[in-house]
């Protein structure tokens, strides 16, 4: 049974015959993420000066994204159990972050990493892919996330000797957030956040946040974004009713689904950068989108929402010149 208690993803120091520094593991510095106020935004878009909007800057964490908590507490508990061993290599499906991550973290901890990617990723997240030493397999761009989804359970059932990690369907994937970001979240708003907002792709972030928020209390609203069709610019989000769904989702827990047009979230990451300083990705601005809308609807609250990962992944986007 998880534990209510927060737990910091980063290993507990033990003690060393080697003098003490002021050095750190790479893996100490996932987590632990700031929350920013954007109170610029809330007024632009004419929210209540009674209603707070915040958002956790998870850019911060080494690998630039949301996923470095995921990845590493996948990695970790098939360690744990047994699953993975330095020498084996991982393999996974991804659209970018979660990708990085594992290549970054198979960097630091010994093990090759075998990715399979839509062929249309971002120049950005291939070139850092390509810099960790990380194998990329490509799938049709016009199949998406699922097409290289389908392509990995492919690869893995022919190869028994490679770790699938599945983040899709992996429950360490959630567990992540349930024992991090939910926790971080509710010390940093000091128990006030009425609502919590984030983009939907593998859906690990929501399902593990709203799990543990909920506990904390029952009352906080979970509202999931996803795009408004099947076919839109949101890098790593996903359509529920037209993907194949994660294995880890759960259409019960949201509140609700708000539906997140690409045109929007393009006109947001700009705003973003020019009128708040933030420079954030299009999944980010989809959810800081998402989180307006449902501020304009209260008198009184504290929203927050994830900025999964930076700009700087999508500079060779057009839609920054519009």
């Amino acid at each position: 049974m998880l534990s209510p208690v927060y737990q910091p993803l980063h290993r507990a120091k033990t003690p060393s015959a080697r003098p003490q520094t002021q050095a750190q593991h790479l893996e100490e510095l996932i987590g632990n993420t700031p929350l920013l106020d954007l109170s610029r935004t809330a007024v632009a878009h004419g929210l209540s000066p009674r209603v707070s909007l915040l958002a956790k800057a998870e850019w911060f964490n080494p690998g630039g994204s949301v996923k470095d908590r995921a990845a590493l507490h996948i990695i970790r508990t098939a360690e744990k159990e047994g699953r993975l061993h330095p020498g084996m290599t991982l393999i996974d499906s991804t659209s970018g972050n979660t990708g990085i991550a594992y290549a970054m973290l198979g960097a630091a901890r010994g093990y090759r990493v075998k990715l399979v990617v839509p062929r249309n990723v971002s120049p950005e997240r291939l070139g850092i892919l390509r810099a960790y030493g990380a194998e990329l397999i490509f799938t049709d761009p016009l199949e998406g996330t699922d097409g290289a989804l389908e392509e990995a359970r492919r690869l893995a059932a022919a190869d028994p000797r490679l770790f699938y990690a599945r983040q899709y369907d992996n429950p360490a994937n959630w567990r992540a957030h349930y024992l991090t970001t939910a926790n971080e979240i509710w010390q940093q708003t000091a128990g006030t956040i009425t609502h919590f907002v984030v983009g939907m792709g593998t859906s690990g972030t929501f399902m593990g946040t709203m799990r543990r928020l909920k506990e904390l209390n029952p009352a906080i609203l979970g509202h999931a974004v996803q795009p408004d069709s099947p076919f839109n610019g949101l890098e790593g989000l996903k359509h529920m009713a037209t993907a194949i769904k994660p294995g880890i989702y759960d259409e019960t827990l949201p509140d609700d689904v708000l539906p997140a047009r690409t045109e929007d979230a393009y006109r947001m990451a700009r705003f973003l950068a020019q009128q708040e300083g933030v420079f954030v990705g299009v999944s980010a601005a989809a959810a800081v989108w998402a989180a307006t809308a449902v501020g304009q609807k209260l008198e009184a609250g504290t929203i927050v929402a994830v900025l999964p990962d930076g700009g700087f992944k999508y500079l060779s986007e057009r839609f920054w010149l519009e």
